[in-house]
């Protein structure tokens, strides 16, 4: 359908779905709209997304014009600065109101401020479980500590319950000038090193089938979560980082079933980070506590050969190698092993978080600003609410404890075939095979270097 009344604009971001999308099902109630994506990389400055974001993003944007056209209409594509391109497209179809979910990343809320000095700005919740403005503790401030936030988030759980998708959608004129998803040049040709991504189905429909194959196994989440050779974790963060599920659809979902406590401890996780950036916008780049002022972090040219080694998974640890070469070749990277390669790249090498969670970035398909900075600096101890830097991770003790031993075969494998009792230190058991790299530092030896790191900053 179409019509000659004044269109409302319906503004995609990391909400790339059009069940539970509150912007989307208002506009469609108002009267006709336009939908509309634009790739943004001048507004985020240096946090435009990586490159495993934006393999992502070309399945997902293609996803979604497919499920718009059902409906009748299409997704406008423009590229530029978002505040500006919006503003065009409003005085081209004369429309005076933007509808939009909120997002809080720092330059999204620059960018809304900006767009709202403009125009009407209508923003919605749905990129959380819960507004954080709901969520203060008793004399009204943010929480900085997870364990107060949650019990505060429990008190007024559960969501409202999910929006279905729009049956009908009146639209505004099909012929506006729009990009070619495929002359963005999401996807990687020369190489193409995403090949290892095609075992994800990005959508609204993957992340639906995703969350049924989760919930099949969800009684045992909270026991094999930690163990890499299982599927025991959801494989949900990348569709709930770009917005193909709402985090109350999982939560509706899941919270009856048994076994979901856990799971639903993590997705109010996703809610505790995004209100810390709220409170620090600059988290991703300055340290949340001083407690590491003036650390001694490695560099030079062999702390670039390590980070190097590190990249690649070739530390001489299996379990961190096998971390960082799933990571390369799919996008992602278990739970556990994110901490502890992590935690090797921090306290092993000494080499400052800010270059991990840069390298985070770039590969991994769900690299959430908030989240990405709120876990590292977890693991290195300079967040607000963190483990200690003392709290050095034994990536051969971690391995044996989760038994990561099949995890380690598919992703190292000419560690093969060693055997459950050698293959967690190949090292340490002599039985390691010519063709893997010697460690790059002892264990404690890189323990004594870390703690007499840290001790420097305290006199």
């Amino acid at each position: 359908m179409s019509s000659t009344r004044p269109p409302s604009i319906v503004w995609f971001r990391q909400d790339l779905r059009i069940a539970d999308q509150a912007a989307f099902a208002r506009a469609a109630a108002d009267g006709p709209l336009v939908a509309v994506y634009v790739l943004d990389d001048e507004s985020p400055g240096d946090w435009r997304i990586g490159g495993a974001q934006r393999w992502w993003l070309h399945h997902s944007l293609a996803s979604l014009s497919a499920s718009l056209k059902a409906l009748g209409g299409r997704l406008v594509l423009r590229r530029g600065r978002a505040a500006d391109e919006l503003f065009r497209l409003a005085q081209e179809v004369g429309a005076a109101r933007v509808h939009c979910l909120a997002h809080y990343e720092p330059w999204w809320r620059a960018a809304e401020a900006e767009l709202g000095e403009r125009l009407e700005l209508v923003r919605h919740q749905g990129r959380l479980l819960a507004d954080p403005a709901r969520v203060r503790t008793g004399s009204g401030t943010p929480f900085r500590v997870f364990a107060p936030f949650w019990r505060a988030l429990q008190a007024i759980m559960p969501p409202a319950p999910p929006l279905p998708a729009p049956a009908e959608v009146l639209w505004h004129r099909q012929d506006l000038a729009g990009d070619d998803l495929r002359d963005w040049d999401l996807l990687p040709t020369k190489p193409d090193w995403a090949t290892g991504f095609r075992e994800w189905a990005p959508g609204e429909d993957g992340a639906r089938s995703a969350l049924h194959v989760f919930e099949t196994g969800i009684e045992d989440y909270g026991e094999r979560r930690n163990l890499p050779s299982t599927a025991g974790t959801s494989r949900l963060s990348p569709h709930l980082h770009f917005g193909e599920i709402s985090p109350s659809t999982v939560w509706h979902t899941l919270a009856e079933e048994r076994g979901a406590g856990p799971y639903l401890r993590e997705l109010a996780w996703r809610d505790f980070c995004s209100a810390l950036i709220l409170q620090f916008p600059d988290y991703a780049d300055a340290d949340g506590r001083a407690t590491l002022e003036g650390l001694p972090w490695r560099d030079g040219p062999e702390a670039q050969a390590d980070f190097i080694a590190w990249t690649r998974g070739r530390t001489g640890y299996p379990i961190v190698d096998a971390g960082m070469r799933q990571l390369w070749h799919t996008g992602w990277m278990h739970n556990r092993v994110r901490m502890i390669t992590a935690s090797f790249l921090v306290k092993h090498l000494l080499i400052d978080w800010r270059r991990g969670q840069r390298w985070f970035w770039d590969c991994l398909v769900d690299a959430d600003f908030s989240h990405n900075s709120v876990n590292w600096q977890w693991v290195a101890g300079t967040g607000v609410d963190s483990a200690p830097f003392y709290r050095i991770m034994a990536p051969l003790t971690q391995s044996a404890k989760f038994n990561a031993a099949g995890y380690i075969r598919h992703w190292v494998p000419e560690l093969a075939e060693l055997g459950d009792d050698q293959i967690h230190d190949p090292h340490g058991t002599r039985a390691a095979p010519a063709d893997y790299p010697a460690a790059l530092i002892g264990h404690r030896e890189a323990r004594e270097r870390a703690l007499a790191a840290s001790a420097s900053t305290r006199r």
